[in-house]
């Protein structure tokens, strides 16, 4: 695939690495699976060099740093895990020819071999995250810029140096964009509440989902400090970086656990992005996206007493399916509630008002506290359309089952620990209906998706 350009929007906790956040990663799966979709877009576009800019590499006030070493490396063990090594060549042709566009243009940068103190070569935590997930094997040279306190408008001429630079020497580059979005979204997030960052954080989105990158620079001075943000400065490098390019965005994921926000975000030529919807077409059903929204909307009831909007409506998650949302701790159940048929518009919709019944209005269990997130397992079945059955026609590994008698009617699903034969799923269903033994019923079955 020869696309003309390509730029990624990474969010960079830590916690998001497997190694790291271990079963609390899943909490951000919505995030990795948008990690992997933009690793497509970069294996597609095969770049000479990736050029990450980072908010937290060694940054200087009044200039940007730019690393020129021929070898970084770094890991994860100030967070546990130190397997998580990774080792890029560097690119020192294309980093000194950025000085040298750079300083052309009047754009304050130095090499970060300037001073040891410095570290050049090191790689922190915001260029690691991402390309953990991006290129794990150091597969492409890259490049590491700094951000600065320079304005906003400097930070976009910086990415149209980028650009020239890399014109000059014909290197077909990538630019990574490493950021998060508001850290003040609730009051137990790490800097604090503040209720302007959720308002930042939609402004922000807004403005990408239109490649907007220029309206960037333009969001209130008072609405970005009150949002705490880490990731301004790199977006709007990186659309000065795309400017002129006739690039298209795509917005894949935002959510916003434990009060910071998370954005994946692609920028890309069209043919490039139209990898997106192939992969979505061949994938489909997205295997993880009914349990991520699930788990998002059970995270954010619990912790922050709200109700979630579901995402921008595509694929499977815009059909009218019914679904359960089952939940489980320690192998053991901890509420699953559902709905045999549509009740809502989409499949969203019913995915958020059943995960949330699940977790607090199950009767067999008391409500969930935020305390037990952390270990929470979900699955989600999406129930497909019911037709008419005998006995014979069931299989309980296969096909859930619904009996019917007059108005009562009982469900149990399928592929369930300990029901193994179809008279064991037809009496089971049948208790759970208050339909007695010797009661004649209606049998139906149904297959189902089930994403954990």
């Amino acid at each position: 695939m020869q696309g003309s350009v390509l730029g990624i929007i990474a969010p960079h906790p830590p916690i998001m690495v497997a190694e790291v956040g271990k079963d609390r990663a899943r909490v951000t799966a919505e995030s990795s699976d948008a990690m992997a979709a933009a690793a497509r877009l970069l294996a597609a576009f095969s770049p000479d060099t990736i050029v990450l800019m980072s908010p937290h590499a060694p940054a200087a006030r009044d200039a940007f740093l730019i690393d020129t070493s021929a070898q970084l490396a770094g890991d994860l063990g100030q967070f546990g895990a130190s397997q998580v090594r990774l080792a890029p060549t560097g690119d020192p042709q294309l980093a000194l020819a950025i000085i040298d566009t750079a300083t052309e243009a009047g754009i304050p940068v130095a090499p970060r071999s300037s001073s040891p103190l410095l570290e050049p070569g090191a790689l922190d935590h915001g260029s690691l995250v991402p390309l953990s997930f991006l290129d794990r094997a150091g597969e492409y040279p890259l490049v590491v810029l700094s951000l600065s306190f320079l304005p906003l408008s400097t930070h976009r001429a910086l990415g149209s140096a980028v650009r020239d630079a890399a014109g000059r020497l014909g290197r077909r580059v990538a630019f990574l964009a490493s950021g998060d979005c508001s850290h003040r979204l609730t009051h137990e997030a790490p800097a604090g509440f503040s209720p302007r960052g959720a308002e930042f954080d939609r402004e922000l989105l807004d403005l990408l989902k239109t490649g907007d990158f220029e309206g960037l620079m333009h969001i209130d001075g008072d609405l970005i400090d009150a949002a705490g943000e880490c990731g301004l400065r790199s977006f709007v490098t990186l659309g000065g970086f795309l400017e002129g390019s006739g690039f298209h965005t795509r917005v894949l994921a935002y959510e916003g656990p434990w009060g910071v926000g998370y954005t994946t975000a692609v920028a890309a030529s069209p043919d490039l992005l139209a990898l997106l919807d192939t992969a979505e077409t061949s994938e489909s059903p997205h295997p993880s996206a009914p349990v991520a929204l699930a788990r998002r909307t059970i995270e954010t009831f619990l912790r922050e007493h709200r109700i979630v909007s579901p995402p921008e409506l595509e694929g499977l998650l815009q059909q009218r399916r019914g679904a359960f949302v089952s939940l489980h701790r320690h192998g053991e159940l901890r509420g699953c509630i559902g709905t045999i048929a549509p009740t809502t518009p989409s499949l969203a919709e019913e995915i958020v008002h059943n995960a949330i019944q699940a977790a607090t209005a199950d009767p067999r269990f008391p409500p969930m506290t935020a305390d037990e997130l952390d270990d929470l397992e979900i699955s989600v079945d999406v129930l497909g359309t019911p037709e008419p059955a005998s006995m014979d026609d069931l299989d309980p590994s296969v096909y859930g089952v619904i009996v019917s008698a007059d108005w009562r009617r009982g469900l149990l699903l399928p592929d369930l620990d300990g029901v193994d034969t179809a008279e064991q799923q037809v009496a089971i269903a049948r208790h759970k209906a208050g339909i007695g033994p010797d009661e004649r019923i209606t049998i139906e079955r149904f297959r189902v998706d089930r994403y954990h």
